[in-house]
């Protein structure tokens, strides 16, 4: 079960990615995201999103022990679930997802409030709720840079 919730935990190893493994995860939430948005059912994308968050917070409990630390760099599968909930019910195109993985790169990086405080829960539940508020962040700011920005970015 461990090897199994390592390789959940960093998206089949991409948090072993020696250089900004966290940005890697997301770039791989947007690889999740298409698949998701391919399917067109709103229902499947928010079931997507809840299931990944319970299986994150069982792999990354796993994953800190392993790593011995808390929110250890290699565990990605936060930044996986905060990038889906960046683009949920938002029909962005290649500009808007772009748009939208800066935005949550930088709510997960600055962890504006109530986020810091989220990433202080037990276990893989902290890590994955952090994340997962930065998604909201992110996503509420992208609604409103499509709502005001550039027709490009829309």
């Amino acid at each position: 079960m461990r090897r199994l919730a390592l390789f959940v935990a960093t998206v089949a190893y991409c948090g072993y990615f020696p250089i900004a493994p966290g940005t890697v995860g997301s770039a791989a939430g947007l690889v999740v995201y298409i698949t998701v948005r391919w399917a067109h059912s709103p229902l499947f994308e928010i079931g997507t999103i809840a299931a990944l968050f319970w299986v994150g917070a069982w792999a990354g409990t796993i994953a800190e022990r392993h790593f011995g630390g808390v929110d250890p760099g290699p565990v990605v599968i936060d930044e996986v679930v905060g990038m889906l909930i960046t683009l949920a019910f938002i029909p962005v195109d290649v500009a808007g997802a772009v748009t939208g993985f800066f935005l949550f790169r930088i709510f997960d990086i600055i962890k504006p409030y109530p986020a810091g405080r989220l990433e202080n829960l037990h276990g893989g539940l902290g890590i994955m709720a952090d994340d997962a508020m930065a998604g909201v962040y992110a996503n509420v700011s992208l609604r409103f840079a499509l709502l005001i920005g550039p027709a490009w970015l829309r």
